[in-house]
C-alpha cells in the first residue's frame, strides 16, 4: 500500500506568519520522507489563508533537491487556471530535476473566488479541464504541444528539455462529483478523493461508477484509487478524539467558507449541477451534525485503532492508495508533526506490509 502526504498550506485564521506555514511544510515534507512515506502531495491555492501554495511544481523542485526517494506528485494542478503549454513544461522539468520521481496529478477547481482572481469563466471549467488535459498528457508522451480547441489554440510547440517520458501510468485525476469521477476514468486516471462520504456510500455508488467507466474506456481494471484523509494520531485515544474533533471540524467548516458551499451560485455556473444539489440538501442540516459526520470518516485515533479502521476501509474498497494532511484546522505546527511521526513509526509499516 502506497501512503503519501498531502500538504495544504493552510494559515488558519491566518494566526501564523505566512514564512511560517511554509517552512513548516518544507519541514514535514523532508520528515516525510525519513519516515518512509512514498509520495509528497502539495496542492494548488491561490490568494487566501485557506490554502496558499500558488505554484506546486515549483515547491516540488525545492524539495527535489531536499529528497532523495520520496515521489513528489501534484496534488493537483488545477489546469483552467494554467496555461497547458506551461503545465507541460514545469512537469517535464521537475522529472529531469528529481531523477524522474515526478507524478503528474491534475483537477478542475471549485472556488468562485480562486476562478476570479485568474479573470477565468468558471462555467467554462469542463471545457478547460478537458481540452488541456488531453494537450498536457500528449505532449508529455511526445514531447510537442498543440492545440486545435476553442480556448488553447497552438502551432505544434516542443517541450525542452524533452520529456524523461510518458506520465500516463503515474496519473492522477480529482473527482468530487459523478462527472468528475467519470472523466477520470476516461482519462485513464487513478481517482483521487477527498474523504467526506461514509466508505459504504462511496463502496456502493462513486467507486462502481469509476471502475465501469475505466474499463469500458481502457479495457483494463481500473487502479487503486487514492482517498486524501485528515490526520490525528495519538497514543491517547481520548486526546485524539479531542484534537479531531476540534480541529476538523474547525477545517471543515473553512471548507463551506472558501467554496462557498452552501451558495446558490453552483446553480447559475455550468458543469456544477452536483454542488448545487448537495447545497440544498445541506441547507436541511445542522453544521455540527454534518462537521461530526465529516470527522468520523477521517484517519483519527491510537495506531491501533487507525489500522483497524483503516483495515474495514480496505474490506469496502479493496486496495487503495492513502494520503494524509497534518496541517489544518489551526492543529498547532508540534501536534501536527508530533502526530505525523507516530504515524510513520507505528501505523505506516503496517499499511506498506499490506
Amino acid at each position: 500500500m502506497q501512503v503519501g502526504l498531502q500538504m495544504i498550506f493552510q494559515n488558519y485564521h491566518g494566526q501564523w506568519a505566512d514564512e511560517d506555514v511554509v517552512a513548516f511544510e518544507v519541514r514535514t515534507g523532508e520528515l516525510a520522507e525519513h519516515l518512509g512515506f512514498d509520495k509528497l502531495w502539495p496542492v494548488e491555492h491561490h490568494f487566501t489563508d485557506y490554502a496558499a501554495c500558488p505554484d506546486n511544481t515549483q515547491f516540488l523542485s525545492h524539495l527535489a533537491a531536499r529528497t532523495s526517494r520520496i515521489r513528489l506528485a501534484t496534488g493537483a494542478v488545477i489546469l483552467p487556471w494554467n496555461d497547458p503549454l506551461r503545465v507541460a513544461e514545469k512537469i517535464a522539468f521537475l522529472d529531469h530535476l528529481s531523477g524522474g520521481r515526478a507524478v503528474l496529478g491534475l483537477g478542475r477547481g471549485l472556488a468562485r473566488r480562486e476562478y476570479a482572481g485568474f479573470n477565468v469563466d468558471m462555467s467554462e471549467s469542463r471545457g478547460r479541464f478537458d481540452e488541456s488535459a488531453r494537450m498536457v498528457l500528449n505532449a508529455l508522451d511526445t514531447g510537442f504541444i498543440e492545440g486545435t480547441g476553442p480556448f488553447y489554440p497552438r502551432a505544434k510547440t516542443p517541450i525542452r528539455p524533452r520529456p524523461l517520458r510518458s506520465f500516463r501510468d503515474r496519473l492522477y485525476a480529482v473527482g468530487m462529483s459523478p462527472e468528475s469521477v467519470l472523466q477520470a476514468a476516461e482519462l485513464g486516471a487513478r481517482l483521487m478523493v477527498f474523504s467526506q462520504m461514509p466508505w459504504e456510500m462511496f463502496a456502493e455508488q462513486t467507486l462502481p461508477a469509476y471502475r465501469n467507466r475505466y474499463r469500458t474506456v481502457h479495457g483494463t481494471d481500473a487502479p487503486p484509487v487514492l482517498t486524501v484523509d485528515l490526520l490525528v494520531c495519538d497514543e491517547d485515544a481520548s486526546r485524539a478524539e479531542a484534537l479531531a474533533r476540534r480541529h476538523m471540524a474547525a477545517y471543515y467548516v473553512e471548507v463551506m467558507r472558501h467554496y462557498e458551499i452552501m451558495s446558490d451560485h453552483f446553480k447559475e455556473t455550468r458543469g456544477y449541477d452536483h454542488y448545487a444539489g448537495a447545497a440544498d440538501v445541506l441547507k436541511l442540516m445542522k453544521l455540527e451534525d454534518v462537521a461530526k459526520a465529516y470527522t468520523d470518516v477521517q484517519t483519527w485515533g491510537t495506531p491501533e485503532a487507525i489500522v483497524a479502521k483503516l483495515g474495514r476501509r480496505r474490506e469496502l474498497l479493496g486496495d487503495f492508495e492513502l494520503s494524509v494532511i497534518v496541517g489544518y484546522g489551526g492543529l498547532p505546527f508540534d501536534e501536527a508533526e508530533r502526530s505525523l511521526q507516530l504515524f510513520g513509526r507505528d501505523v505506516l509499516p503496517v499499511l506498506h506490509a499490506w
